[in-house]
């Protein structure tokens, strides 16, 4: 299974003014890619949402090489209901801590040079006051599970991930496909998986090919399948072929095929410049305001 790759976790984002200037400001991360989408995505990819929505891609480099995040932000929705089911994402960067202690960014000292902020939402970010490695900072997602045991078991058996750590007295599983990768961290909660309406997705690469098979083993294993096979497209690029699938704690999982998602994922020099332009022309926080309304909460 070592052809399989972390890609990213998806974000829903209700304030994309204040999600972007987090992660560019204060992470440090770039603007991979910005892509706007008059309705929703075949595959959920946005959420249960019919409407327009846009998709920004920000990480500390290519998406070939780096785990990153996928920012989906649904107009007309001002926000989501957090669950207890995304843990937090750990990075290590000095310079981030840096930045949020420079722009007055909430930081709290949780051990020894870790420390946890929150990005625009509530989601937890640990960040690592370690100088930035010249690989990717990001070392790990945490994910709340209801029964380790079981989960690992899914994880591992099911989808090929190695374990690479445990943890007994935190009740953690650490994983990936290969050591070089970003590490998938469960955590057993004690009880049931809460995903409000902010709920996530982790994805994966697969060459195409595994994709079938894939979708056929969780047949045969009587496993949650939320999208069969499809195919997405996204204007002026490739199109991509996805099965998404559901975790025994309903934790929603993508894998992609690598070779054409490598031909979608080519960090285009004008993301930051899209993004910038979608957000000033974005006037919906404007007309709320003037008629003394409010955005949609999930």
């Amino acid at each position: 299974m070592s052809s399989r790759r972390a890609l990213h976790f998806v974000f829903k984002v209700g304030d994309r003014n204040k999600t972007a200037r987090f992660y560019r400001d204060v992470l440090g991360m770039k603007i991979l890619r910005h892509e706007e989408f008059e309705e929703g995505c075949k595959a959920t990819c946005n959420g249960p949402y019919d409407g327009r929505w846009s998709k920004t891609m920000v990480g500390f480099g290519a998406e070939e090489d780096h785990f990153v995040a996928e920012l989906t932000y649904n107009y007309g929705v001002g926000e989501y209901q957090l669950g207890n089911d995304f843990l937090g994402l750990t990075l290590q960067s000095s310079a981030a801590v840096s930045n949020a202690k420079r722009l007055g960014w909430p930081l709290t000292e949780v051990a020894e040079a870790l420390y946890v902020t929150k990005a625009p939402g509530g989601y937890d970010f640990y960040l690592i006051d370690k100088e930035q490695p010249t690989h990717d900072p990001v070392q790990k997602v945490c994910l709340g599970v209801s029964d380790l045991q079981r989960s690992t078991r899914y994880w591992t058996t099911l989808l090929g991930m190695k374990v690479m750590k445990k943890n007994e007295e935190k009740k953690t599983v650490l994983m990936a496909f290969t050591d070089t990768q970003c590490k998938l961290e469960l955590q057993d909660i004690g009880g049931t998986v809460d995903h409000g309406t902010a709920f996530g997705r982790i994805a994966f690469s697969c060459p195409r090919e595994q994709l079938p098979d894939i979708e056929a083993l969780m047949k045969k294993e009587n496993q949650k399948i939320l999208t069969p096979l499809v195919s997405l497209d996204t204007p002026g690029k490739a199109t991509v072929e996805v099965v998404i699938l559901a975790d025994p704690d309903d934790h929603e999982i993508c894998f992609v095929g690598d070779e054409a998602f490598g031909q979608l994922s080519v960090v285009d020099p004008k993301g930051n410049d899209l993004l910038d332009k979608a957000m000033a022309e974005d006037k919906s926080d404007e007309w709320f305001a003037k008629h003394n309304r409010q955005k949609a909460a999930a």
